[in-house]
């Protein structure tokens, strides 16, 4: 099995087969049902016809339409993200995105996992490698770590994904980036509440209200989330309040403002267990995870403000500023210092100034900017004492920032040339004051991220770009700490990547959508995660590693009511040159926690009538668990079904809604614990799974 083969889409034609079938039922039956609907007040043309638009997208600082752009990059809209959905997590709609893969999605004390082209799969918790910005506002800290557990999935307007590194735009973890805007365009004004429930104990409950003008647009959003989770100790408790406002002046100049509020009373970690107690009981947890109560709480407050003016006729001054303030509890498996206490506070801004400028007729745009982000974290550890806090065995304060300036430039070349360049020059600084043993230290890490890309149109529907960017990726502080004492690890040093791409972009008579993109992406000093025999975290760099792969997706308008997607993702990663500590010589080994195929097929009808229905599947290859690639998982394909009706009647909105998880009870991981002491290797993900809500919505 350490021979692997892309036989992905040979092995998806027989896969699929079953869910294919099952859909042709499935729309058989819906079309019975609707012919003897009687729905006075269809559900809005505009969502039933599919139609491939020009997308401006914001991901790459300069607004820019989406099939010129010289970079992979992908657009979600509202509906793709909440309807008929659980809400669980940003992956139920990341799936379809070629490029991605996502774990983790039933651990909320681990948070999910999303790696992009390799970047972000050793992240143990939190997100690694990928930049997460939300209405300009970043949720990655200035050590490059991230998190979701406050994003509002319910008032989200758009998400862009840009995949490969993008360091020169966004500096520290841009092996890709995430970027969400909150759904202020939406005309409808209204308040709306939302019920769902289902196995394992799951209930969500949300209230929004949103309301838009000329001048004043509006966002408030509450929820709230209880689960049991599938298997033991992973119970999971969230409640979030989410505001924003945006207020257009008569300068044009637009200000937003954004309130957020995140009260996690507890997510407990079940932790990874072996195949022997997968044997014996697949919901079993870990027994050191239960004796040890390991899991976290946590509440944050975050504020933040932007403010876009324009200068003269052909500038725009782009001002931000956020603060953050995150109270942590965390319990881990272990003794000696498994009890957590972390208060941190995080703010930053930064300044944007864009200017168009008319070179001979054609169309030149350029930023420059300056980002400032400062993380401040007052941290404790205790002897974990059966989920009891012992001891005092650490008190720190750790500081990190992260100081840039950047230019970036577009000029367009008549009708079909997109010249895009780049560079940022980034300065990360950690500061560890040690209050108890007084093993202080200082780092300070430099970086200077270039770019460049173009883009030529053949004609209105073919764009072929190639592109050369950069990414840098520092430790966190965490990944810094020294297991057996206090300090920073000084040998531990920042990975360094240089992606190579081409692709090509496209549409045929405006019916079928397509995207191709092959890379090469060259690593240097790859951060790589070890767990030790006490269950401890270590972190090394391992030398070279080199990444091929090609993603391609394709999307199909059918007929009126049918529109097909596929997303295919190949991937050879390898270590080029890693000996670890033991010795032990791991050249020309897959990189761990990446499989070599993913495919990615779903179905979504929609009629008239306001019926809707939609069947995805996801095959995942098979992929080592381990450096020395001597433990694999097994593959496996998963499918979902989800089905709702929108009934319409004067202002008034009604959509009941249900959905099946993993419809032919497939038994698979959810998440692997990479290089897992004792092969504890493994979190199984639920079996079927049913669940039902109604969403009520009242137009103003």
């Amino acid at each position: 099995m350490n021979v692997k083969e892309p036989y992905g889409l040979f092995f998806m034609s027989k896969t699929l087969l079953l869910p294919s079938i099952a859909l042709s039922c499935s729309m058989a039956a819906i079309s019975c049902i609707a012919g003897t609907v009687d729905n006075s007040t269809p559900a809005d043309s505009d969502s039933i016809n599919w139609a491939f638009n020009e997308i401006i997208v914001d991901a790459a600082r300069i607004p820019q339409n989406i099939s010129k752009l010289p970079m992979a990059i992908d657009t979600l809209d509202h509906q793709e993200i909440t309807r008929a959905q659980a809400q669980l997590g940003l992956d139920e709609s990341l799936v379809n995105i070629p490029g991605l893969v996502l774990q983790n999605r039933f651990n909320f004390a681990q948070d999910l996992r999303i790696s992009i082209r390799g970047f972000g799969a050793r992240s143990s918790f939190g997100i690694r490698g990928v930049k997460i910005i939300v209405d300009g506002i970043p949720e990655t800290l200035a050590d490059g770590q991230g998190g979701i557990d406050s994003i509002d999935l319910a008032s989200i307007g758009k998400i862009e994904v840009i995949r490969g590194p993008a360091s020169s735009l966004y500096g520290n973890a841009s092996g890709g980036v995430i970027n969400i805007s909150s759904d202020f365009d939406n005309p409808d004004s209204g308040a709306e509440v939302r019920f769902a429930f289902g196995g394992d104990g799951y209930e969500k409950n949300q209230l929004s209200i949103n309301q838009k003008t000329d001048k004043l647009s509006y966002i408030v959003s509450a929820s709230e989330l209880e689960i049991d989770g599938y298997r033991e100790h992973s119970e999971h408790e969230n409640r979030l309040f989410n505001s924003r406002v945006r207020y257009i002046f008569d300068d044009e100049s637009v200000i937003n403002l954004s309130l957020n509020y995140t009260d996690q009373p507890f997510a407990n970690d079940p932790g990874g267990v072996t195949l022997e107690t997968i044997a014996e009981n697949r919901r079993a947890a870990r027994e050191t995870n239960v004796s040890r109560n390991a899991g976290e709480a946590l509440n944050q407050t975050r504020i933040g403000l932007q403010y876009k003016k324009p200068i003269g006729d052909n500038g725009e001054l782009t001002l931000r500023n956020y603060h953050v303030w995150r109270e942590f509890d965390g319990l881990i498996p272990l003794a000696s210092n498994g009890a957590i206490d972390l208060n941190r506070y995080y703010a930053g801004g930064g300044v944007m100034y864009q200017h168009k400028l008319d070179l001979n007729g054609n169309d030149n745009r350029t930023i420059v900017g300056i980002d400032y982000d400062r993380q401040d974290d007052d941290r404790k550890r205790f002897q974990n004492l059966n989920g009891i806090r012992g001891s005092k065995v650490l008190d720190q304060r750790e500081l990190a920032s992260n100081v840039a300036i950047y230019v970036q430039n577009h000029l367009s070349l008549g009708e079909s040339w997109l010249i895009t360049a780049g560079v940022r020059y980034d300065e990360v600084r950690f500061d560890v004051d040690d209050k108890q043993a007084g093993n202080s230290g200082k780092r300070t890490l430099n970086q200077l991220s270039p770019m460049m890309g173009a883009s030529f149109s053949l004609n209105k529907q073919t764009t072929l770009y190639g592109t050369v960017s950069t990414a840098f990726e520092t430790p966190t502080t965490t990944e810094l700490a020294l297991p057996d004492t206090t300090g920073l690890n000084t040998n531990l040093n920042a990975q360094e990547a240089t992606n190579y791409e081409l692709g090509v972009k496209g549409n045929i008579d405006q019916t079928y959508q397509y995207t191709l993109a092959i890379f090469r992406i060259n690593v240097d000093e790859e951060i790589i995660t070890l767990e030790d025999n006490l269950g401890r975290d270590l972190f090394v760099n391992a030398g070279e590693s080199s990444r091929e792969g090609l993603e391609l997706s394709i999307a199909a308008q059918i007929s009126d009511q049918l529109t097909v997607s596929l997303a295919y993702t190949w991937s050879d990663f390898e270590f080029e040159t890693f000996i670890d500590a033991n010795g032990n010589n791991f050249a020309n080994n897959e990189l761990p926690g990446l499989p070599q195929n993913q495919v990615h097929l779903e179905f979504s009808y929609q009629n008239l009538n306001g019926i809707f229905a939609t069947l995805e599947t996801l095959y995942i290859d098979e992929f080592a668990l381990n450096n020395a690639n001597s433990v694999y998982s097994e593959s496996s394909t998963v499918s979902d079904f989800r089905a709702g009706y929108l009934q319409k009647v004067e202002q008034w909105s009604l959509e009941p809604f249900v959905g099946i998880s993993n419809v032919f009870n497939e038994s698979y991981l959810s998440n692997a614990r990479i290089n897992a002491f004792g092969s504890r290797y493994y979190e199984v993900g639920p079996d079927r799974n049913v669940y039902a809500g109604i969403s009520i919505r009242h137009s103003f």
